[in-house]
């Protein structure tokens, strides 16, 4: 008895390039940045002060660094406009089109009524009569502290802020298409995640300024954020293994002999629990908890959307994408590395981040 076996293989390049991956990381931190600006600067909370102030510059540099990301993933402005000239609201990337600016321009209305006091003294410190004098004392406008105006602006980029949480994760897993994407989980694990991020990079611009008193309590929100991104891995791996979530136990059935995806998973799961050992046993750290928060931040987008094209949506083989110095590929995320710091640097030189927030 003759028994034919036909495999059908079907691979296409990836739709999704690492300027996503970027976006989605970069986003994700300035908004759970800004979340943690809001404990010192709007609810007054003495130990959150420092952290709060180092959290708003974060959120600062990363929504300055994210829509360039963006854009350059959109390949040519025409796609952006089309977003308002055309405007879909069934579609959740359309709806992100009026999310995000909702979110930056509360942010920095925020930031500008949080930073004006600061404005102002920076003029004092200039020679009067000087440019620079000028530019402080009008970036200041008047500089008086308004606790009402920072909570109204802070509640604008709050909505909008939590709009860009819920659609940067919905508008990936409404994708039935990709059994990695499909599932309620995704959303839970990008807002965790990011938080984890956030608090991350917070960390690592803390220990960039010699400030190490907040270390104890960044590290114990660190911590918390670990367990929770553990614990919603545990939960979509469990529901893959035993078979309760189809769309996980397509995945866990594709990948199963994959070394590659072992390797990964392993990598995901085993710096996730030593960042959480690491905050939790070294309090005082807080560049190597940073450094190991923010990668896994990354990892996690990094997998979801470079891995998750690579599953076959037919057939048993996959797609393949390998890293070259294309601006696509690695010169395109280091051309995004370097804006980021450009800005950070550029902010860090004319505001005096150091001091405390008066709002």
């Amino acid at each position: 008895m003759n028994t034919t076996i036909e495999v059908l293989g079907y691979a296409r390049e990836i739709a999704w390039l690492p300027w996503a991956v970027q976006y989605f990381f970069l986003i994700g931190i300035s908004v759970s940045a800004f979340f943690l600006s809001l404990p010192g600067l709007i609810l007054g909370r003495n130990e959150w002060r420092p952290i709060s102030r180092r959290a708003l510059l974060v959120a600062l540099v990363g929504g300055m660094t994210a829509p360039v990301a963006l854009l350059a993933d959109l390949h040519q402005p025409g796609r952006f406009l089309n977003f308002y000239l055309h405007p879909n609201f069934n579609s959740w990337m359309a709806r992100g089109a009026f999310f995000i600016p909702l979110y930056l321009l509360g942010l920095f209305l925020y930031a500008w009524v949080s930073l004006r006091p600061h404005l102002a003294a920076m003029e004092r410190r200039c020679v009067p009569g000087t440019s620079l004098a000028a530019l402080y004392r009008l970036a200041a406008y008047g500089g008086h502290a308004n606790i009402r105006a920072a909570r109204i602006a802070a509640a604008v980029a709050a909505l909008g802020g939590i709009l860009v949480l819920v659609y940067t994760g919905m508008e990936v897993m409404v994708l039935r298409s990709r059994s990695l994407w499909n599932t309620p989980v995704l959303p839970l694990l990008f807002a965790v995640s990011a938080l984890g991020g956030g608090l991350g990079m917070t960390s690592l611009f803390e220990a960039m300024s010699r400030k190490r008193a907040s270390a104890p309590l960044l590290n114990r929100w660190i911590a918390g954020s670990q367990w929770a991104t553990l614990a919603l891995l545990t939960v979509w791996l469990l529901s893959g293994v035993t078979g309760l979530s189809a769309t996980a136990a397509d995945v866990v059935a594709a990948t199963r002999h994959s070394f590659g995806w072992a390797l990964t998973c392993a990598w995901l799961f085993g710096t996730t629990i030593v960042t959480l050992w690491l905050a939790r046993t070294r309090r005082d750290s807080l560049i190597l908890t940073g450094l190991l928060a923010v990668q896994g931040a990354w990892l996690v987008r990094w997998i979801m959307f470079i891995g998750g094209q690579g599953i076959p949506k037919i057939g048993a083989t996959f797609s393949m994408y390998f890293l070259n110095m294309s601006p696509d590929s690695v010169l395109g995320m280091l051309g995004t590395s370097g804006l980021f710091l450009f800005i950070y640097i550029f902010l860090t030189s004319f505001i005096p981040w150091d001091e405390q927030a008066v709002a």
